[in-house]
């Protein structure tokens, strides 16, 4: 990942421009002289941190020979997407790592989400997600921890979207027994994330005790495939001071892996609900 915040068209754009470059077997400094620009402007596109117009994309699609049309069409409507506003741009201030997650998961085709610890994200009531971010960030501002559990929220509303992602969320039994906020803020959790698992795109797996050690039992990540063959799946990891995002083949091959081990040691989705319904009934209110 860039060490500054790219959306993922952005990213994408400038590996298909890095990599037609390649194919063509030109270095930077003849492109620019066909281009009649400066070598840096070529490589800054390359990597994304200066906008792609229109013209460009048309005039470097000449210079490699390109003459497929759909080729063409294609990186075309990535230069406009490019250029529109990401989630950072939109909200406003936000770390690089978090805003490059939002992205991911506006852009991804299905989301792998495996938390050991607590409820995952994307189904978190708005009081689990305060009383959450507060004791994870205790110097945390009372105006950044609205901005943060705000952008929780309306990240949620991605998977009642019209074309929403595949969405596997894999817990460990030990998150359902973890109180965060008290026995009401529990129970309200509990039972949210039951409702979820009514959607037909969401999938809620257990992963019980009596599993014992399984494979990542001590690695929450999140697994974003986003469904298109040019761009990798992205894996995410959260350390205590920023996250980190993995996109080497070995790496993503290894989560990959991970991701159906966890699937098969996971209770089923209902025999999932019913154990989750029968923590939430310990919390009473």
């Amino acid at each position: 990942m860039p060490g500054t915040y790219l959306t993922l068209r952005q990213r994408q754009l400038a590996r298909h421009l890095r990599e037609l470059r390649h194919a063509a077997d030109m270095t930077v400094e003849q492109v620019a002289q066909e281009l009649l620009c400066s070598p840096a402007k070529i490589s800054r596109m390359e990597t994304g941190q200066r906008g792609v117009s229109l013209r460009d994309v048309r005039d470097l699609c000449r210079i490699y020979g390109i003459s497929d049309e759909a080729v063409v069409a294609k990186l075309m409507t990535l230069a406009r997407e490019a250029r529109q506003p990401g989630f950072k741009q939109e909200w406003g201030k936000f770390s690089d790592s978090l805003s490059t997650h939002i992205d991911l998961e506006s852009a991804a085709k299905s989301i792998s989400e495996f938390q050991t610890a607590y409820i995952p994200s994307l189904l978190q009531t708005e009081d689990y997600a305060r009383a959450l971010i507060r004791r994870m960030l205790p110097r945390i501002s009372p105006e950044t921890l609205d901005r943060r559990v705000e952008a929780r929220v309306r990240r949620q509303k991605r998977l009642t979207e019209p074309e929403p992602p595949r969405y596997w969320a894999f817990i460990d039994e030990a998150a359902l027994h973890r109180v965060v906020g008290g026995a009401k803020t529990m129970r309200a959790q509990l039972e949210r994330v039951v409702e979820a698992a009514d959607l037909p795109n969401v999938t809620v797996q257990v992963i019980p005790f009596s599993v014992g050690a399984y494979m990542c039992a001590d690695n929450p990540f999140v697994f974003f495939d986003i469904g298109d063959p040019t761009t990798p799946a992205v894996v995410y990891v959260e350390l205590l001071i920023r996250g980190e995002y993995l996109e080497k083949a070995e790496e993503i091959a290894g989560y990959r892996e991970a991701v159906d081990r966890i699937r098969a040691a996971g209770l089923d989705p209902q025999a999932s609900a019913d154990r989750i319904a029968e923590a939430s009934r310990a919390y009473l209110d």
